[in-house]
């Protein structure tokens, strides 16, 4: 038996102005499409920010559906539109905020695990980490300067993972 142990390592900002002004901008666009959510079950609203390196920003807010599990979450709804719209530019960063219709929400929100592997797919694309920046509805943000260290053992389309060979890079996409 071989043990693996696995590390990652975040920044925690206090509060929104601890941020750098570009990243503060970006969050607030994702904080003003958090609105357009259209979440009726879940009352869970989300929105998120993506700047690529063009300069441009795109956004995206959950979409629910009756029929689950049709909705798309607002990290692939703005993830998707920006490999559709800009299929050449990478994501180098990303802001995400969550607000609950039924309580506040001040704990940091992470993205979920079919986000987690969007985000790893678009890292893997484009051979580049993507920061990302996620916060309740007001509260601490936390970083993480890739998708890496949310999702350590990410599933791509390389060769099946042999565990008796088992290595952990921290950043697979460098």
């Amino acid at each position: 038996m071989k043990e693996v142990k696995i590390e990652t390592t975040l920044q925690v900002y206090d509060a929104l102005d601890q941020l750098p002004n570009d990243i503060q901008n970006l969050m607030a666009k994702a904080v003003e499409v958090r609105d357009n959510a259209y979440a009726p079950y879940s009352k869970f609203n989300v929105g998120a920010a993506i700047m690529l390196d063009n300069n441009e920003v795109i956004v995206g807010s959950n979409q629910e559906n009756a029929s689950y599990p049709s909705g798309l979450c607002a990290e692939r709804t703005a993830i998707y539109y920006a490999g559709a719209k800009y299929p050449k530019s990478k994501i180098l960063k990303m802001a995400l905020t969550a607000s609950s219709q039924n309580q506040i929400t001040n704990k940091p929100i992470p993205p979920c695990g079919a986000c987690r592997q969007a985000i790893a797919e678009y890292e893997i694309k484009q051979n580049q980490p993507i920061e990302i920046y996620f916060m309740g509805a007001k509260g601490k943000v936390v970083k993480s300067n890739s998708l890496a260290n949310l999702l350590p053992l990410l599933f791509d389309n390389s060769v099946p993972v042999s565990y008796t060979h088992l290595t952990l890079p921290t950043t697979p996409y460098v």
